[in-house]
């Protein structure tokens, strides 16, 4: 027969007929799956990382069904896995760094711990996202530094992602002096407080003395605001409440200390024994 024909070695035409309708069946296998995933993270990750997902999955399945192919074309992967051996180290060692970026880069596509436009710091560097590539994330910082981060040290480092939650909380302690009245400042406070659009009323600011200092009475201020707004807000209320409190007569307190000299002591004290000495010789 036609099929039995063999073409060199111990491979026929069926063999070969074989092999393609197996590669076939595994880049359709592959297709499928691709899709799949696609379908299931669409609203999960940007188009782009869910581009280069699907396709490390695509190739994967394409790869694991040409290896299992090449047996019955005569060709052993164990023979390929000897001769490559020591190429296959050489590589190994060099790749590891990024073989460990690109395992953290598809976790950090999976987990979503951050995403682009995201204010956050990552160990010192601090900034905004610009990108997360397959291996690295590009961080623009408060300077206007692009600084390129590898997605190990992202992921296995501590991140504080400043937006994640739609609000934030920011606080001060004010501090008066004992002779102003601290309810007053506390309703100034509130007042102003309520007349900002972006403070939030739910969470409840707060408002209270919470220490009495050895200069001042010193008042906490808790307030939220969306994370978008809150650094503004924080900016601008602070200085309003130093204004107002002035305006009404309510002074920022600052320390103060009494210094007496030690000449000015003996001074004191050799101008009182002489008074003394007089009014017994009278």
């Amino acid at each position: 027969m036609i099929l039995d024909t063999i073409i060199y070695g111990d491979v026929t035409i069926l063999d070969l007929l074989w092999i393609a309708v197996g590669l076939i069946i595994a880049t359709l296998l592959a297709k499928v799956v691709a899709l799949n995933i696609k379908r299931s993270l669409k609203n999960r990750m940007d188009r782009d990382h869910l581009e280069i997902i699907t396709k490390v999955v695509y190739y994967t399945i394409i790869i694991i069904a040409v290896l299992l192919a090449l047996p019955a074309l005569g060709i052993h992967p164990s023979n390929l896995l000897v001769a490559g051996g020591v190429v296959g180290i050489v590589i190994g060692f060099a790749s590891q760094s990024i073989v460990g970026n690109l395992i953290s880069g598809l976790f950090l596509m999976f987990e979503r711990p951050i995403k682009i436009g995201d204010q956050l710091r990552v160990d010192d560097i601090s900034g905004f996202v610009e990108d997360i590539h397959i291996v690295s994330t590009i961080v623009r910082t408060y300077n206007g530094l692009y600084v390129r981060i590898p997605n190990e040290k992202v992921f296995t480092g501590i991140i504080t992602n400043y937006v994640a939650n739609i609000a934030r909380r920011f606080e001060y302690v004010v501090g008066i002096r004992y002779s102003d009245d601290a309810d007053l400042a506390i309703e100034i406070i509130e007042d102003l407080i309520d007349a900002q659009p972006f403070a939030l009323k739910k969470p409840s600011p707060q408002v209270f003395v919470d220490n009495l200092g050895d200069n001042s009475v010193n008042l906490h201020i808790r307030i939220w605001a969306p994370a978008t707004e809150w650094y503004n807000l924080k900016m601008e209320l602070l200085w309003g409440i130093k204004k107002t409190l002035e305006e009404n007569g309510i002074e920022i307190a600052f320390p103060q200390r009494v210094v007496w000299f030690a000449d000015e002591l003996r001074k004191r004290e050799v101008g009182g024994a002489e008074s003394g000495s007089s009014g017994n010789s009278l």
